[in-house]
C-alpha cells in the first residue's frame, strides 16, 4: 500500500471517529476512550519484545544477580 493512501485511511480514520466521539452522550464510552490512550502513554516496552528478547534480558538480569559481571575497562582490554 502505498505511504500517502495509508496517511490518508488514517486521517479519514481519526476524523470518523472525532465524528463519533462528539456525536456520543455516553460517558462509558468516553471514559473507556480515554483509558484506552492512557494505557497507550504508559505502554511498557517489554510488551514489545520478542521472546528471545526477553530471554535474554532475563537471563542479564540473573547474571548481575550473581555478581557474574565484568567492569567496562576490563571488557575493552579483552577487545583492544
Amino acid at each position: 500500500m502505498d505511504i500517502n493512501k495509508y496517511e490518508m485511511n488514517i486521517q479519514a480514520e481519526k476524523i470518523e471517529l472525532v465524528k463519533m466521539l462528539l456525536d456520543t452522550e455516553n460517558p462509558k464510552i468516553i471514559e473507556s476512550i480515554k483509558k484506552i490512550f492512557k494505557k497507550a502513554k504508559t505502554a511498557d516496552f517489554w510488551d514489545d519484545l520478542s521472546v528471545e528478547q526477553r530471554n535474554e534480558i532475563e537471563i542479564a538480569s540473573r547474571e548481575i544477580e550473581n555478581g557474574e559481571i565484568t567492569d567496562y575497562e576490563s571488557f575493552m582490554q579483552k577487545h583492544r
